[in-house]
């Protein structure tokens, strides 16, 4: 279940009530007239079936409650009720498989976005990677892939194809990029340091490496693997299986690529280097193209989902007669 707070213009307080109360899942009701400060207005919440959450957000911003009010939801961890569960149970489809494209919105827009914070995290996981590779340690490129932080923008980047928000797509674009590229310039001159006191050679860059060669080595399997990271990853956050998302991370080859394409430009080795920038290249590309195609399919999954729903709510067809609220 989702919990709804909004806070309402006293002339749209109506208009919302009547919009929850004509939603399938919605329950829990409250209505708190003339409470609001800033802005000044009615608050106005109610608990609604996550399946039916991005039905009514997506009605309240019809309504400009965004513009004028304002409009909060946070997901709800226990609810002990019997109204509760009769809404669950009411609304179309399953909460597990619901889309709340605002939030997705939302939570890539902040997971894309290029800060400091950002660059550290995907530099320090090209850095491990970068010994990883080297040191030829399975281990470590593990870890350098569970610490990097690359799938928020890919993220971005898939939803905002799917939901026309070129500031999003621009935005994902440029902390991906520019991440990438700060993350391999700062581990080029991690790997000089390393190489002047003798802890990074030539030889272990170049000899056999049975457990990170595969870093380099760009072929169909990559693409098919990063394909079905990119399905897995989206599935995660649409459905908030967090969980999930390091299964993911450690399933790409993105930054131990981008690590041993940087180790081998300081070594001269442009074999190397072109073919880990082929492995980074076409593992986002994986991931970019099933990103877009798991949401279109999820968006077209939920519409015929709307679309079987026949069966009208009770409340649907009465018509709620305009009502006044006593203010304080």
């Amino acid at each position: 279940m989702l919990h709804l707070r909004l806070i309402t213009p006293p002339d749209r307080t109506d208009d919302a009530v009547r919009l929850i109360e004509n939603t399938v899942g919605a329950t829990h009701l409250v209505v708190l007239p003339g409470v609001a400060r800033d802005p000044g207005g009615d608050v106005v919440m109610c608990d609604v079936a996550r399946e039916a959450g991005d039905q009514l957000l997506t009605g309240l911003q019809e309504l400009g409650l965004e513009d004028t009010g304002s409009i909060a939801a946070e997901n709800i961890d226990l609810s002990l009720s019997r109204r509760a569960d009769r809404a669950e149970a009411e609304a179309p489809g399953e909460a597990a498989d619901a889309v709340l494209w605002e939030h997705l919105v939302e939570a890539t827009h902040e997971e894309s976005t290029l800060s400091v914070t950002y660059v550290a995290f995907i530099t320090l996981a090209t850095m491990i990677a970068a010994c990883g590779v080297v040191l030829d340690n399975a281990i470590l490129i593990v870890g350098a892939m569970a610490v990097g932080p690359e799938f928020g923008p890919l993220a971005g980047i898939c939803t905002a194809a799917v939901q026309r928000a070129p500031r999003l797509a621009l935005r994902s674009l440029v902390a991906l990029l520019v991440g990438f590229a700060a993350a391999m310039a700062v581990t080029a001159g991690f790997s000089v340091f390393m190489d002047a006191v003798g802890l990074f050679t030539k030889d272990q860059l170049e000899g056999d490496r049975p457990n990170t060669g595969f870093v380099y080595a760009p072929d169909w399997f990559s693409f098919v693997v990063a394909v079905l990271a990119g399905a897995a990853g989206t599935l995660s956050l649409t459905s908030a299986k967090s969980g999930a998302l390091v299964g993911v991370a450690i399933s790409v080859t993105t930054v131990p690529a981008a690590a041993n394409a940087a180790v081998a430009l300081t070594y001269g080795d442009t074999n190397q280097t072109l073919r880990s920038s082929e492995q980074l290249l076409l593992n986002l590309l994986g991931i970019i193209l099933a990103g877009i195609l798991t949401l279109l399919v999820q968006k077209w999954l939920w519409s015929l989902a709307r679309r079987r729903q026949t069966t009208p709510h009770p409340r649907a067809g009465a018509k709620s007669a305009p009502r006044t609220y006593p203010r304080p």
